[in-house]
């Protein structure tokens, strides 16, 4: 074995985005394009010597070839030891857990979510630092500096290790542990909830269904609700990691999980329906022929959070982006602790962890999380939703029914508009802001103006100021529409409308949600403009 220092010349767009660098597979499979990126984070990371590093992806095509390229570049930088998932996989959330627990400096994550995989898909790397968690913008903005410049790298020609094989291997002199990619997520998982509990209510004849999606996190759900919780054989399905996810989009929404919608509205439908995501770490929560959307969902959870043995002792706060509806603020009032909001994407969430000014969090993107570790975890919410289930003794529906009884209902709903042409999106958003001074005080239809502002978030730890995080448009009543440009895409761009309204009247509290809103979709059209911009006179996607 030895190092070979290559000669090399920056690609442009090497830039990570809200969750890495994301772009289609024939473009990291470009010779350099990986080791490029990979030595740009290195040389931020500067002097490796005696540290440990973490590494494994979602199993999604490209994932086993970019991690063995990992590790010759690691033993490269004078790495002391890395912690590879066995075949390569680790979830996102799997990734965080492993940093925290064995004191690494940090992870690479090698996943594009729920983005479609395959040869023709996408592919995904990001850099998590040691709290767990992604790397802030300061890290990842010295990362793309350095990738504009980067002129060589660093490489062993060390033969590929057996990803298969737990065991312990060396690579110069670099040691490669290739661990069990559940036994540390699942331990931290037994610390924060009544498995026994849990047990006992399939024990009792509970049914449920997750679908893994074939995506990362269905060897973990069929370990832990299967092997150590005692669901019967089955009840996981779709759960063997698929390189192309079995030809589907992995993203855990009724749209994309049409299966497991479907098998929740049968007649004979199970008591309890999730799905997560490619990574593992979104959630979709599903009772018998009835939704819960994500933000319901981190509202529930928090109103009921004392029933799980980790969270016994209180909330110290609640964490939410902006687009996230409101129904967790009231949650937060009620409890008496602060509720903050803050930009989409979970580097946020991380200071507020850290400083131990919140426990939950949660995005409006099916994103669910605590203070556990530093990223979402959809698994944690599911289990977490047994835990209330086994509890309380009632169904999803009564637990949401209820919560909706007692805060109001906060109808909410998210229009994607996927592949729209990037230049006619970014057009939509400026003209938008340039309307923002003159909507307060305007009449629209039922609604009037309050405030209109493109959201600027300033972190109450460190002092950070993110500017432009989305367009917001408040009404008098705190209805709310936002739009924003998802950075999570690898083709042209995703236009995002949220809507939200509130609703206190219990008796109105069962309307389809399409129809609760449908007004404010009529003003999102009529202020932004939305078909004459795009082309698209409806929806990629509604959620």
């Amino acid at each position: 074995m030895s190092i070979t220092t290559v000669s090399t010349t920056p690609f442009s767009g090497q830039r990570p985005g809200t969750s890495g660098l994301r772009k289609k597979v024939t473009v990291f499979q470009q010779a350099h394009y990986l080791e490029n990126f990979v030595q740009s984070v290195f040389d931020t990371l500067g002097d490796c010597s005696g540290k440990t590093l973490v590494v494994g992806g979602d199993g999604r095509f490209h994932n086993r070839v970019a991690v063995q390229t990992i590790l010759r570049m690691a033993a490269a930088h004078g790495f002391a030891r890395v912690l590879v998932g066995q075949g390569g996989i680790l979830s996102t959330p799997a990734v965080s857990c492993v940093i925290r627990k064995h004191d690494a400096l940090g992870g690479i994550v090698l996943s594009a979510s729920h983005n479609p995989g395959g040869p023709d898909g996408d592919f995904g790397i990001k850099y998590n630092i040691a709290n767990g968690g992604p790397a802030p913008e300061s890290v990842t903005e010295a990362i793309y500096q350095r990738t504009e410049s980067i002129r060589e790298y660093r490489i062993s020609d060390a033969a590929d290790i057996d990803l298969n094989r737990i065991g312990a291997y060396r690579i110069e002199a670099m040691a490669v542990e290739v661990i069990d990619s559940v036994a540390d997520y699942a331990e931290l998982m037994q610390q924060l909830f009544d498995f026994d509990a849990i047990r006992k209510l399939f024990a009792g004849g509970f049914r449920m269904c997750f679908d893994g999606m074939s995506a990362v996190s269905g060897p973990y759900a069929k370990a832990i609700i299967e092997g150590q919780l005692g669901a019967p054989a089955g009840t996981v399905i779709n759960a063997e990691p698929l390189e192309d996810f079995g030809g589907h989009h992995p993203d855990p929404n009724p749209v994309n999980a049409a299966q497991l919608i479907e098998l929740m509205a049968a007649e004979n439908a199970p008591d309890f329906g999730a799905a997560s995501d490619g990574d593992g770490d979104r959630n979709m929560i599903v009772g018998r022929n009835f939704q819960v959307t994500p933000s319901d969902s981190l509202a529930v959870l928090a109103a009921h959070a004392t029933l799980a043995p980790g969270y016994r002792a209180g909330l110290k706060g609640i964490a939410r982006s902006m687009p996230t509806s409101q129904a967790a603020d009231r949650v937060a009032e009620a409890l008496g602790i602060p509720c903050f909001e803050t930009p989409t994407g979970w580097k946020f969430f991380g200071n507020l962890l850290d400083a131990g000014k919140a426990t939950l969090c949660g995005e409006e993107s099916y994103g669910t999380g605590s203070d556990h570790i530093r990223e979402k975890d959809g698994l944690w919410a599911v289990l977490f939703w047994l835990n209330l289930l086994a509890a309380s003794g009632k169904s999803v529906e009564q637990l949401v029914s209820e919560h909706w009884a007692r805060f109001g209902r906060n109808y909410y709903s998210r229009h994607d508009y996927e592949g729209v042409d990037a230049k006619g999106a970014n057009e939509l958003m400026a003209s938008l802001r340039i309307k923002l001074a003159t909507l307060p005080g305007q009449d629209l239809g039922h609604y009037v103006v309050a405030l209109a502002d493109d959201f600027e978030y300033t972190d109450p730890v460190d002092g950070s100021v993110s500017k432009q995080q989305g367009v917001r448009i408040v009404m008098s009543n705190g209805s709310r529409i936002v739009f924003r440009l998802s950075g999570t895409g690898t083709e042209g761009a995703t236009l995002r409308v949220y809507l939200e309204r509130y609703e206190a009247d219990p008796a109105h509290h069962h309307l389809p949600t399409q129809q609760a809103l449908y007004p404010l979709i009529l003003i999102a059209e009529q202020v932004a403009g939305i078909a004459g911009w795009t082309g698209r006179a409806h929806p990629t996607v509604i959620t």
